[in-house]
């Protein structure tokens, strides 16, 4: 079945190589060609702020429950939340470059999302910077808690405030035919589920660390010190 599912996946994505390469340009832009990376960059914006939600969730139930499955989910979910951050800010800058003429352009979109993405790089650095497994697993889900809305905010509100050319004006107005939204679909499902197996092993190497495989439970990721059963809990007299 898993043999199944990875061809499934391999001939989905290169659909969606394909598809992107033939789709039509989109006139609306400066260079209508090199549109196309809006096929991988709103996929990754969308997972990106995806996984930065769920990083909040699951540090906010470990903080609640000191359980081992969300400290594993908060971990898995920050580190990924920091790389599909990267892939878009990758991709913009490509965009950038492409339509505007320039790498940077001191747009608020781009601005924005460059403090999101450091953000991120910092939640990750926090976990690998302090060593006692405990209190990284505390202050990881404190800071995922924390910089949820100060990352939303700066996603969806910032932009909207400040004069900005970034598309999403383009976009919204129909500078896309169903085509592109049709490409962009495709793309969005192969990179959630390429994300989504990413998670699960990226949970699954954590778990192993505490020698659990399921991420179902156990009420602390932290072996418990032994304790002397007495005669009576052992139901002798």
């Amino acid at each position: 079945m898993k043999n199944w599912r990875f061809i499934l996946f391999i001939v989905a994505a290169l659909a969606s190589v394909a598809y992107s390469l033939l789709a039509p340009p989109a006139q609306a832009f400066q260079d209508p060609s090199l549109a196309r990376l809006i096929f991988f960059h709103l996929p990754c914006a969308f997972i990106a702020t995806g996984f930065i939600v769920l990083s909040a969730w699951f540090g906010f139930r470990y903080l609640s429950e000191e359980k081992m499955a969300f400290d594993a989910r908060n971990a898995a979910t920050t580190e990924l939340g920091a790389i599909f951050a990267a892939l878009t800010m990758a991709t913009g800058v490509l965009f950038s470059k492409f339509q505007w003429g320039q790498w940077w352009q001191n747009d608020p979109r781009q601005t924005s999302f460059l403090i999101v993405l450091l953000l991120c790089a910092a939640g990750v650095a926090l976990r690998a910077g302090v060593s006692d497994e405990q209190k990284a697993a505390k202050a990881s889900a404190a800071y995922s808690v924390a910089t949820v809305l100060p990352g939303l905010f700066l996603i969806f509100v910032l932009p909207r405030i400040l004069q900005s050319f970034h598309p999403s004006n383009t976009i919204v107005s129909g500078g896309f035919s169903g085509a592109y939204w049709a490409g962009i679909f495709l793309a969005f499902v192969v990179m959630v589920a390429a994300a989504r197996t990413l998670y699960v092993e990226r949970t699954q190497k954590e778990l192993s660390k505490y020698g659990h495989s399921d991420p179902s439970d156990s009420p602390s990721p932290y072996p418990r010190r032994p304790v002397a059963v007495s005669k009576i809990d052992q139901g002798q007299e």
